[in-house]
């Protein structure tokens, strides 16, 4: 069963980027023009072009190698090394939504010409606040979708079900959500229709895994095109280049991350394919439209503050709920991890260089 909660969710995200776009080309500059000649629009213009590629072929990689790495051991699912790369990459994820993302919104909500704005000159706290509804809506949408996963599958009658939901009410919570490898099959089947995969996975993770892998994706998928459209209206080489540098690493690490959510959730080949394309488009799509909106985009006209504040504070908000909470935590508490010492501290070695790298990064980008 797939839900489609969360493409209806990403369609109402898209409705905002849309409305969001029209503001911000149809705002009025007030600001003083940039001090640059024709020469220099024209190289930023090639650096620009070269950027949507750059970050095409970075997201695109990153996306692919756990999707292809079910055919090769050592990336298989179930593998030391995937366990380590996806702490890697999940450590990313976390320090994208609280060094990259949070202070931008914070910046943007905080920022002089929204002082005579009401209710934005009379409370400082929104950025917090919108953080906080977006790591909420997220554990209401993985709530749901489990819950309504679950009344459907126990609904089918029955002898052992009542049995095998008292086995399986581990599963439910994010801390105990694993029973794979020897988990899975000490416990056995988790239910009517929940047999294990051949990776160990029934089908009460898989599920849990498509909720995450779509709540993660949409999260990423709002600041992607916002970052994206900062970098297609700068005019400034030096700002270009290393929030270049900085996209790639950071979309190549977030697509590792996103894309062993989608193939431990065994998605179909077709929907594997919409969500690595969904996700490889999204920033050099925010490239391409803030090209041509570069002469009428104004960082400091108050409705696009307001757009890109609120829409990174909930986009932070759901990175660091899956980063922490759909990741981090399933990962850890997995028996498997837990029980090879080895492969724990190599998880938090791993976790601790993603999440200081990304802090990094943060210094140019």
């Amino acid at each position: 069963m797939s839900f489609q909660i969360s493409y209806y969710t990403l369609i109402i995200i898209s409705s905002i980027f849309a409305y969001s776009l029209r503001l911000v080309a149809s705002a009025n500059c007030t600001c003083d023009p940039e001090d640059t000649n024709q020469d220099n629009k024209n190289v930023t213009f090639k650096y620009k072009l070269g950027a949507i590629a750059a970050i095409l072929v970075a997201s695109a990689l990153g996306v692919s190698l756990p999707i292809i790495g079910k055919k090769i051991p050592a990336l298989h699912p179930e593998s030391n090394l995937f366990f380590l790369v996806k702490s890697f990459a999940a450590g990313v994820i976390l320090s994208t939504g609280f060094i990259h993302i949070l202070p931008d919104a914070f910046d943007d909500l905080s920022n002089p010409s929204l002082k005579k704005s009401h209710p934005w000159s009379k409370y400082d706290a929104f950025p917090g606040l919108f953080a906080m509804i977006g790591a909420l809506g997220s554990l209401m949408i993985d709530a749901f979708a489990t819950g309504y996963y679950r009344r459907v599958h126990y609904s089918k009658p029955g002898p052992s079900a009542t049995v095998d939901e008292e086995i399986n009410m581990d599963h439910l919570g994010h801390v105990h959500l694993h029973s794979r490898g020897s988990h899975g099959h000490a416990l056995g089947p988790a239910g009517p229709g929940a047999t294990a995969s051949h990776v160990g996975l029934n089908d009460l993770d898989r599920i849990r895994y498509k909720v995450t892998s779509q709540v993660l994706e949409m999260g990423i998928v709002v600041h992607s095109v916002i970052i994206g459209i900062s970098l297609g209206t700068s005019q400034s080489l030096r700002r270009i280049k290393p929030l270049m540098i900085a996209l790639c690493f950071h979309q190549f690490f977030e697509g590792v991350g996103l894309a062993g959510c989608i193939v431990q959730a065994s998605f179909k080949s077709a929907s594997t394919l919409c969500m690595a394309l969904f996700f490889s488009l999204t920033t050099p799509v925010g490239i391409a439209i803030g090209i041509p909106i570069t002469n009428s985009y104004n960082d400091d006209n108050p409705s696009t503050l307001i757009i890109q504040g609120t829409l990174n504070s909930i986009a932070a908000g759901i990175l660091i709920y899956m980063a922490l909470v759909d990741l981090l935590a399933q990962d850890f508490m997995n028996p498997k991890v837990q029980t090879n010492t080895k492969l724990f501290l190599g998880a938090n070695i791993t976790l601790l260089l993603g999440a200081g790298f990304m802090a990094v990064l943060a210094y140019w980008a």
